[in-house]
């Protein structure tokens, strides 16, 4: 039985505890996806306590999850970011979130398996790999004390080295041995290691938590139009798309309900696609609804929506504290560096795990096509068109997925376990 009835008053002490509880959970992956990209860590609380929001506003406070950071959008941010800047990577997001809103509504007339028919694993799979895997050189050097493209030296390489392992390898323990909440936040775990390690070898830099004020209002930043950067951003929303489906089944199992059902899949994409816009028009970054919080949800079984209401609700509230941001802001990157080794190839992972679940012979002439280019494509960082229309690197990998699923014939049914 949950530990929380769902029919509990919004007013009630044990909710909002219950909620700070949750928001620590997602904290440590919350902030490091901005940290990690150049966005605002303050933004993201704030818009992942707003995105969060919007989505229960949408679903009517009936399915028990947490939205913040989306993991799968890190690689494609930092490479828009630098190529076209901040406000225009935001209008990418923006465009993302409309791609969901899009999606949900084609849910919503030909059914939830529509999202499985145009988004197959021999698609999403290599495309999450490619999300992995595009920028692991970014991970390599931060981890050694180098800026995000090599051509800087931020830090020694020993120090950095000790750092961005040390991170790393309590993130990895926690992760395998730890119990409980501890399991839950192993990143954290791994972030508050490599930091305190940073700490006794003189690499952080506090001059900007002294110079801030406990109460500021976050750096907010408004999205400037850039069609470049859209062509870019849609297709990533593709496999997140996917995500969202897995997520909604897990929470299901987890409480007892359909949530595919009721509210609905299109409301829940709907949700997710107006949290991922509202949060990208503040300069956060895109939401999605959080494993971690989801584990807890099973561990405390604190099955009440209102719980997240209250998670939001502080995430809002720490956005304004000045102090916070700024301690976040003086990580070194070798401890990000390390913890990125490790996501990045968790992400691609993701995308083999798709494949293998799918049981699809990748041997198969058309499943060998359509994945071998959309690897070669992803990470090989092919691009199609030149200036603003130009399309490339995990957009244009999604997109030729997509066509060559529709355009390839299926081979018969007696020489292919795809199905």
């Amino acid at each position: 039985m949950p530990s929380y009835s769902t029919d509990t008053p919004f007013w009630n002490l044990r909710n909002l505890l219950a909620g700070a509880q949750m928001l620590f959970v997602a904290f440590g992956a919350l902030v490091l996806v901005p940290l990690l990209t150049g966005l605002d860590p303050s933004v993201a609380l704030f818009s992942a306590g707003l995105g969060t929001l919007v989505f229960h506003s949408v679903t009517k406070n009936k399915v028990p999850v947490f939205l913040a950071s989306s993991f799968a959008f890190i690689a494609p941010i930092q490479f828009s970011v630098q190529q076209w800047g901040v406000p225009a990577t935001l209008s990418g997001l923006m465009a993302a979130g409309v791609a969901y809103i899009i999606l949900s509504q084609l849910v919503r007339i030909y059914g939830a398996d529509f999202l499985q028919r145009l988004l197959p694993a021999i698609v999403v799979g290599p495309v999450i790999m490619v999300i992995g895997l595009a920028l692991a050189p970014v991970a390599v050097n931060m981890a050694q004390g180098l800026s995000g493209d090599g051509s800087l030296t931020l830090f020694p390489y020993a120090q950095s080295m000790a750092v961005s392992m040390l991170a790393l390898s309590v993130t990895l323990c926690l992760a395998l041995f730890g119990r409980g909440l501890l399991r839950l936040t192993s990143i954290l775990g791994g972030i508050l290691a490599g930091y305190l390690l940073a700490l006794a070898f003189g690499m952080v830099d506090f001059s900007p938590l002294q110079e801030a004020s406990w109460f500021a209002l976050p750096q907010f930043v408004a999205p400037e139009f850039h069609w470049q950067a859209i062509l870019f951003m849609l297709p990533v929303a593709l496999a997140p798309a996917i995500e969202h489906l897995g997520d909604m089944v897990a929470i299901g199992q987890i409480t007892g309900k359909n949530y595919i059902k009721k509210p609905g899949l299109h409301r829940t994409l709907l949700g997710d696609g107006l949290a991922t816009s509202t949060a990208a028009a503040f300069g956060g970054p895109p939401n999605t609804t959080y494993s971690e919080v989801t584990g807890a949800v099973m561990l405390t079984r604190s099955f009440n929506p209102k719980i997240m209401l209250w998670a939001a609700l502080v995430a809002i509230t720490l956005a304004f504290v000045g102090k916070l941001g700024a301690l976040l802001q003086t990580l070194p990157t070798p401890v990000m560096g390390g913890i990125m080794i490790l996501l990045f190839g968790s992400i691609a992972l993701v995308g083999m795990n798709t494949l293998s679940r799918a049981k699809l012979d990748l041997t198969a002439p058309r499943n060998l096509c359509i994945a071998s280019l959309i690897l070669v494509v992803g990470i090989g960082g092919l691009h199609l068109g030149q200036g603003q229309w130009s399309l490339q690197g995990v957009g244009l990998a999604a997109v030729i997925g997509i066509l060559l699923n529709l355009i390839l014939p299926n081979a018969p049914a007696s020489t292919t376990e795809e199905h």
